[in-house]
């Protein structure tokens, strides 16, 4: 069985048609051309893009987390729908999650739609708790967000946990036929 690669970067602005092609297949065009600009340029946002080289280095999944203060407020986690259910998710939310480490952070915290299941169910599994609603937060539907929490990220005790992560994603990944190149 042969896997492929897969690469975690992060995205520059030449990659702004690949993420609003990529924000458009997965949201409908939730942000703007000029909001990812702005997520580009600024230095308390980090906008990591997952690539395959066998398809033709396409920007397969993104996510960004905003620094603030000691907090890494998760903005967008999104993998290409044909590419769902591969483990694409679990690598780009461990992927976030490390660069918060790296970068300090304390903790994690992220919106989700009440309704999103299975996002849910993968934050969960990386440790986050919900620690609270926003109602009617969506303008879309008017649906409820919850707000799910990722504490103690600069315990020693998280490196553990992060390598175990890190486990488990690869084995996620490879029942699936792919292999992340961590850098």
């Amino acid at each position: 069985m042969i896997s492929l690669d897969l690469e975690i970067q992060l995205l520059k602005i030449e990659h702004l048609s690949a993420l609003l092609e990529l924000d458009q297949a997965c949201f409908g065009g939730l942000w703007t051309m000029e909001g990812y600009q702005r997520e580009l340029h600024s230095p308390n946002s980090d906008l990591l893009g997952l690539f395959s080289s066998v398809s033709n280095s396409r920007l397969l999944g993104m996510g960004c987390f905003w620094s603030i203060l000691e907090e890494a407020h998760i903005t967008i986690l999104a993998v290409h729908p044909q590419y769902h259910r591969q483990g694409l998710g679990q690598a780009l939310l461990y992927s976030l999650i490390k660069t918060a480490c790296d970068r300090k952070m304390e903790r994690a915290t992220l919106e989700v739609r009440a309704s999103n299941l299975g996002a849910i169910s993968l934050y969960q599994k990386f440790g986050f708790k919900t620690a609270g609603r926003r109602r009617h937060y969506y303008q879309d539907n008017d649906e409820d967000a919850l707000i799910l929490w990722l504490p103690d990220l600069q315990y020693p005790q998280f490196q553990a946990t992060l390598d175990q992560w890190h486990s488990i994603v690869s084995d996620r990944l490879d029942k699936s036929s792919w292999h992340l190149l961590f850098k």
